[in-house]
């Protein structure tokens, strides 16, 4: 990330001034109301239930901006959209115990009858 001339200006002021903390100051306003519990579980509820959802369609069903929906999607529910839909970014452990097996599997069957692989492969 890159930052602004001023706003590196406004840190060396501060620094002279004899300020240390590195930590933002706290803010006045109104608290974030998209990033709760509820809001989380109904975009995990919608993306889980139609994973060919738009981002513009989910952002309007939960009444949030877009924004905010991608921050609950990639940094809280750690998933990501891959061709145009919403995977998780990891396994679980049972996912990943399944995937080994078949491969397992696959690659068991592939020494044992190599016209399996020959048509596996060509398709």
């Amino acid at each position: 990330m890159r930052w602004g001339r001023t706003q590196v200006f406004d840190w060396f002021r501060r620094f002279k001034e004899g300020r240390t903390p590195v930590e933002s100051d706290p803010r006045s306003g109104r608290l974030s109301t998209s990033r709760n519990d509820e809001m989380i579980a109904k975009v995990r509820t919608i993306v889980r239930n139609n994973r060919r959802m738009t981002v513009q369609e989910i952002a309007d069903d939960c009444g949030i901006s877009v924004d905010s929906w991608n921050a609950i999607l990639t940094d809280i529910l750690h998933m990501k959209r891959v061709c145009a839909r919403f995977v998780p970014c990891l396994l679980t452990d049972d996912q990943h115990e399944q995937h080994q097996k078949i491969a397992h599997d696959l690659f068991e069957r592939s020494c044992a009858d190599m016209q399996f692989l020959k048509n596996t492969v060509d398709r």
